[in-house]
């Protein structure tokens, strides 16, 4: 337990011990006494949880809390009962049908076996061309009106990556003395990602992606602090506006998670808030740089600050931030300080399959030191198949995203990257300009530093946004719809430095339609409105979600 703890109050077991103490003397040493020992320190530990969930949280949202778990558990009464029920269960599975219907295309012939012999190139291809055909229509990501999702780096990088492929496509990371070459690789990525971000002397692994880094950030903090701190229960401190993959984590992991909110002008996590959620079972802070909803950055000084005040982790996920963030000053752009450089700060995840144009499926973990690495690790030495050992959650790895992440890494070299960060930015501020200037219906949510625009409606300007999503998508945009407020954003990547001026006219357009059709039927009102409409609707919402992943896997 850390000094801190016992300045804030005497710790809970102390203060049960000393009352056992004082109950079970050997004079006093009765059944009765040895029972209301335990009463209190069942009550005292119980009301110290509590105290500390609703210091956390705060009464307002404590009791909003248990107000919507209390109108959910009516609903769920009254949609379970025989006169509710049958309309319910027939309109969910007109809705599962519809979305099973978008992902597996009705008539097609699909094999579900094995071939009895094998095919050719010429034949597997010929194959791949008539499932090409029968599917629905794919986005043609080349035209630049894709958010996020494709981060294309050009044809000659794709030749770069497929040439890299086919040299290590056997290849795998956990046999070291197999493919010393990837080994090297691997190595060589994390320090020049350490180097981007001012640290290094530090220590990182390579991942399979945002989420695998987020995860065993998460995982590392939480044996780092059970084995120097003996925190037994531990906690972390998020702003609402992380990444989901936080939320993973505190799942899979067992971890309690106090969701902090954001300014609703800076879209900044509140920092009093945060400082009143640390108690002595926090193992961590998280801030981003930039986050996914609205592409802001929180004030990570300040939590670094926080964070080695109450000697706990700090978390700073630069996912999307990846290869922008650490450029933007060379490329001519402000930049508010995010990185190792920060003291307080201990890990760092960075997305190489993002802004550094590595193929998908790729992503780099960082620690201030080898020190705090070493939690990463899974060792078990009494394997009857011998010694096991990984750095993160997979065993074996392709060694040919390794290959093609440092050859991307390789070709774009430091001046190709800045040059990268001053046209996505240049974009992004472009489009953010515009929207402030000449589109008075929207307004853009916080002060984006990076490659991300989000904006929402103005209140009472007659538009509803997710409607201009819907409009937007008959237009061709494929763009990442946002909750708590409703709103839109656009992830810029280098397809999109050519076609914004395309983007602002087509949102002009979009929010036209929408004033004329102000309550619209497309598929974002239809989703997001079902999730609002009552208490019972995130869960109706997840019914749906459901059958969308588990149609993902029907042949």
């Amino acid at each position: 337990m850390s000094s801190w703890s016992c300045t804030r109050g005497v710790p809970h077991i102390v203060v049960a011990a000393e009352f056992v103490q004082r109950n079970l003397t050997a004079d006093n040493l009765t059944v009765d006494n040895a029972k209301n020992a335990l009463i209190f320190y069942l009550v005292f530990t119980r009301a110290l949880k509590a105290y500390r969930h609703v210091r956390a949280r705060g009464i307002v949202s404590v009791v909003q809390d248990a107000y919507r778990w209390v109108m959910m558990r009516v609903m769920n009464l009254i949609i379970s009962s025989p006169w509710v029920r049958p309309q319910v269960e027939a309109e969910m599975a007109k809705a599962k049908e519809g979305v099973q219907r978008s992902l597996v295309p009705h008539g097609a012939i699909r094999r579900l076996t094995l071939p009895a012999a094998g095919e050719s190139l010429a034949q597997i291809l010929a194959e791949m061309d008539e499932m090409d055909s029968a599917m629905p229509e794919h986005v043609d990501y080349r035209e630049g009106k894709l958010s996020g999702a494709v981060y294309h780096g050009g044809e000659d990088m794709e030749e770069i990556i497929v040439a890299a492929f086919k040299r290590y496509c056997v290849s795998n990371p956990l046999h070291p003395d197999a493919f010393p070459a990837i080994r090297t690789m691997e190595a060589e990525i994390v320090s020049m990602c350490l180097h981007m971000y001012n640290n290094p002397t530090g220590a990182g692994a390579t991942t399979s992606g945002g989420t695998e880094s987020i995860l065993m950030a998460v995982k590392t903090h939480r044996e780092w602090a059970s084995a120097t701190k003996g925190i037994t229960e531990p906690e972390m401190i998020v702003p609402e506006s992380a990444h989901a993959a936080f939320d993973k984590a505190s799942a899979y992991f067992k971890i309690k998670l106090h969701t902090i909110p954001v300014d609703l002008v800076t879209r900044q996590v509140d920092l009093k808030r945060v400082r009143r959620a640390i108690n002595p079972n926090t193992i961590m802070l998280v801030g981003s740089a930039i986050n996914f909803p609205d592409g802001c950055q929180d004030d990570i000084v300040a939590l670094g600050k926080l964070a080695q005040r109450y000697n706990i982790g700090l978390h700073v996920d630069c996912c999307l931030g990846s290869f922008i963030m650490p450029f933007l000053e060379k490329a001519g752009f402000s930049s508010a300080p995010f990185d190792f450089r920060i003291p307080g700060v201990t890990s760092i995840s960075c997305d190489t399959h993002k802004y550094g144009f590595a193929p998908k499926g790729s992503s780099v973990v960082m620690y201030r030191d080898a020190e705090l690495r070493r939690f990463q690790y899974y060792v078990n030495p009494v394997w009857l198949g011998g010694v096991y050992a990984s750095p993160g959650l997979a065993g074996s790895r392709p060694g040919s995203l390794i290959a093609g992440t440092w050859a991307a890494m390789h070709y774009m070299g430091e001046a190709g990257y800045i040059a990268s960060c001053r046209a996505i930015v240049g974009a992004a501020r472009h489009i953010a300009a515009a929207i402030t200037a000449e589109i008075p219906e929207l307004r853009i949510l916080g002060s984006p530093p990076a490659s991300v625009v989000a904006f929402s409606a103005v209140e009472g300007s007659g538009v509803n946004v997710l409607v201009v999503g819907d409009m937007m998508s008959k237009k061709g945009w494929h763009l990442n719809a946002l909750q708590n407020p409703p709103g839109l954003h656009i992830a810029c990547t280098r397809l999109t430095v050519a076609v914004k001026d395309d983007f602002v006219r087509d949102l002009k357009e979009a929010v036209r339609e929408a004033k004329e059709s102000p309550d619209g039927k497309g598929n974002l009102v239809a989703l997001y409105g079902l999730g609002t409409s009552s208490a019972i609707g995130p869960t109706m919402v997840g019914t749906l979600i459901n059958a969308f992943l588990d149609a993902l896997y029907q042949a």
